[in-house]
């Protein structure tokens, strides 16, 4: 092995090979067959404080880089790398030109002359503190893609993910490799345009101060799911360029679902039960019963529906519309001038099946037929034709049916469900009071003879 740094005589390749050395990242350091040092680069010279020409052609680190106790164990060590099968790794304690000293991890390996038999040895080390550095960071993306909590995606710089996580692929519904390179909205079907947005705002600005809930809805083979994910965002850059080189995005996200719906149920509880409870207080200072249950239903509808109406019981079997609201937009519950016809319900009609159950009936027109069918459907039963959900109690007083009051809601709501007709009947109860005070402050009784409406 020829001096390649600090010797007086070059030969055809070592000014290359010296260039090569010394581009490198890693220390690097040769040594001969009898333990002479042939080749030492820029970054042994940063890391030990000696250049090339004090080093090249030393045996071993004795009187210069390690203590006179550990320097002949030191090249002992390293020159078993001569007959050893691939590397070896030792750490030693060398010492800096300044004095200090310097924990190394090294790696070592025999080099083999032309005619194949040991001819020296090459030494690769960094300091220990930077190796563990290193190993951490590996560790961690290890870690992050294999056991993580949460969900770790890498994003390419054209917005399609590069590396998937375990959680991530299970919140997805999808195979950690069927995702790789496939457009973001292969996989959720809305709130895809957000979710770009906020990558590519990542890699041009940098990433958010805060993290962000994105809601999604997922294609998934059972069907779409709506989801909310708290998400944060790293911009990858890379450690190699002169200047920082965006790689992609790291998307680091927690599926949030639950929690939210909770606290969203939570928020709607509260608004209703304080809408019911001003409801309340506004009917009690009515003279009139009727006045008071169209009060207690225009508190009801905000934000629960869309349209209310009120039928009350007008002998055995019969229905009468006393009040409900506009057939056209929504607005208030207001008396219906000209009643006392009886409404011709079908059998089968769900108000008529609140007033069998006496429970709460939900119905919905079906999305199959179009928005000719909902219209049908709505006209068929009585209802305004916007209607496409709805939610039918009966209203009972004293142990009797006085009526029957119907909620409902456009297509642009969804469903009733069973945590709104538990709030219906909150409403009904009380509406149902009132019109049974009406009914006997008018001289009658709208529950009277056991009446209990269409069966």
């Amino acid at each position: 092995m020829s001096a390649a740094r600090g010797g007086t005589t070059s030969v055809p390749g070592d000014d290359l090979l010296a260039a090569l050395l010394d581009g490198m990242d890693a220390a690097l350091c040769a040594f001969d067959a009898d333990g002479n040092v042939t080749h030492w680069n820029k970054e042994a010279e940063r890391i030990l404080g000696w250049s090339a020409a004090e080093a090249v052609g030393r045996r071993g680190f004795e009187g210069w880089a390690a203590r006179p106790a550990d320097a002949a164990k030191a090249l002992a060590r390293l020159m078993a790398a001569m007959e050893a099968p691939g590397r070896l790794v030792h750490e030693f304690a060398l010492v800096r030109k300044d004095g200090g000293r310097v924990l190394v991890r090294t790696q070592s390996a025999g080099v083999r002359g032309a005619d194949g038999g040991p001819a020296g040895v090459y030494c690769a080390f960094s300091e220990v503190h930077a190796q563990i550095d290193l190993e951490r960071s590996i560790a961690l993306s290890e870690a992050l893609f294999e056991d993580a909590a949460w969900g770790v995606v890498l994003v390419d710089v054209d917005l399609r993910p590069a590396v998937v996580n375990g959680y991530a692929a299970r919140v997805m519904g999808a195979g950690r490799t069927t995702l790789l390179g496939r457009p973001l909205g292969e996989v959720v079907a809305q709130g895809v345009e957000d979710l770009e947005s906020a990558l590519e705002h990542v890699l041009a600005e940098g990433a958010p101060k805060a993290p962000a809930e994105v809601w999604v809805t997922l294609r998934t083979p059972d069907g779409e799911r709506r989801r909310c994910w708290r998400s944060g965002f790293v911009r990858l850059s890379s450690p190699l360029a002169e200047e920082p080189v965006p790689l992609g995005v790291g998307w680091l996200f927690q599926d949030v679902t639950e929690e939210r719906l909770a606290e969203q149920e939570a928020d709607r509880l509260r608004f209703r039960y304080s809408q019911l409870h001003r409801a309340g207080a506004v009917a009690a200072e009515c003279e009139d019963p009727r006045e008071a249950a169209t009060v207690l239903l225009d508190f009801a509808l905000a934000g629960f529906a869309d349209h209310a109406l009120v039928d009350v019981t007008a002998g055995e079997r019969r229905l009468v519309r006393v009040a409900s609201t506009p057939a056209g937009e929504p607005g208030p519950v207001v008396p219906v001038a000209g009643g006392g016809i009886p409404l011709r319900y079908p059998s089968g009609h769900p108000v008529v099946q609140a007033l069998s159950r006496r429970g709460p009936v939900r119905a919905s027109a079906t999305a199959a037929g179009g928005s000719q069918a909902a219209e049908d459907w709505a006209t068929e039963r009585l209802w305004p034709r916007a209607a496409v959900h709805a939610l039918c109690l009966p209203l009972r007083s004293r142990g009797r049916t006085v009526g029957a009051v119907t909620f409902l809601r456009s297509a642009s709501r969804t469903p009733f469900e069973r945590p709104d007709a538990v709030f219906a009947e909150a409403v009904a109860g009380r509406v149902a009071a009132s019109l049974d005070l009406a009914g006997m402050c008018a001289g009658g009784d709208p529950a009277r003879d056991g009446a209990t409406g269409p069966s």
